[in-house]
């Protein structure tokens, strides 16, 4: 699948603690403990959904 240009996602406070993530228009989901786990976590399930190849094309905001 290709990837567009940019990868909005959605960034909310979990209840049980961290941060939860999704994006917008995409079954790309994910979680991480500190907001800086949960960017990094973003890049690696991009990577999973595209391709690592695609998601190198891929912007998020």
């Amino acid at each position: 699948m290709k990837c567009p240009n940019i990868i909005q996602f959605f960034i909310q406070t979990a209840e049980e603690g961290g941060y939860i993530a999704q994006a917008v228009g995409f079954s790309i989901y994910t979680q991480g403990d500190t907001l800086d786990e949960t960017v990094r976590n973003i890049k690696e399930a991009t990577d999973c959904h595209f391709g690592k190849n695609e998601a190198e094309n891929c912007f998020f905001n």
